[in-house]
């Protein structure tokens, strides 16, 4: 298909055994100072809904909570939404659905919140998020290493994880749900798999993906870049396209 990427060539032969995962925030929607104001391309709902009538599978697979992909997602129908990095899903009834063992994690969280809340730096954002919360010091650049010393004292403290993003630190329960594993689980009995993301929590998808390449599967790792994306991310990648533009106007050629 005239520009389309030659990985890609696999999920255009057969798309009904092709999985896409797609990340939400600087992949589907701009990246804005305000994370409640972000919201999905105009033509991404019906885009996304296109692709799921023709590939096996379509996933939004991103930190934001459920509920959120659910209210900005809505006419995406067919598309599998899933929150917090896999702690959370819709469900195909439209309700929320929460792992269970990160649901007693909860008042843990609440409580982070509130010391971040009284502790932090004029500037930093503190975004809870229900099972999670993130610390944003892009309106407080030299409060890095404050959140960062705040992420240490909690993980040693109640012992949350810490998982590093776009000038951002995100606090979450122990477990071991990723955006690996969600991968891997939803691209079980797939012959092609391809991860579309912009930050560092979309490494573990990447990782993933070079396992199911070894064994067999047509596999395309995209990463959709800006100016202040980290590195490892591109260097890792297959495909390297600009902002959710960029990312918007594959998926669109790969609908074809």
């Amino acid at each position: 298909m005239e520009g389309l990427p030659s990985v890609f060539l696999p999920f255009t032969l057969a798309p009904e055994r092709a999985a896409l995962f797609l990340d939400f925030d600087g992949t589907l929607a701009a990246i804005v100072a305000d994370p409640d104001a972000a919201r999905p391309l105009p033509e991404v709902p019906q885009l996304l809904a296109d692709l799921a009538r023709r590939f096996g599978l379509v996933a939004v697979v991103s930190g934001r909570p459920a509920a959120f992909l659910r209210r900005h997602l809505a006419r995406a129908s067919g598309v599998r939404l899933l929150g917090l990095y896999g702690l959370e899903r819709v469900t195909e009834a439209g309700a929320v659905v929460a792992d269970e063992d990160a649901r007693r994690w909860r008042p843990v969280l609440t409580a982070t919140v509130e010391r971040a809340r009284a502790r932090a730096p004029a500037g930093v954002r503190v975004e809870p998020k229900g099972l999670t919360v993130t610390l944003h010091w892009r309106g407080a650049p030299d409060a890095e290493a404050w959140v960062r010393a705040f992420g240490a004292g909690e993980r040693h403290r109640v012992g949350l994880s810490v998982r590093a993003g776009r000038l951002s630190l995100e606090l979450t329960p122990p477990l071991p749900v990723d955006k690996g594993t969600v991968l891997r689980s939803l691209a079980a009995g797939f012959a092609a798999a391809a991860c579309f993301g912009d930050d560092l929590g979309d490494l573990a998808a990447f990782a993933v993906l070079d396992d199911l390449a070894a064994a067999g599967v047509a596999v395309a790792k995209v990463a959709v870049v800006d100016a202040e994306s980290p590195a490892a991310v591109a260097e890792a990648a297959d495909v390297v396209v600009e902002g959710p533009e960029g990312a918007v106007a594959l998926l669109g050629r790969l609908l074809g």
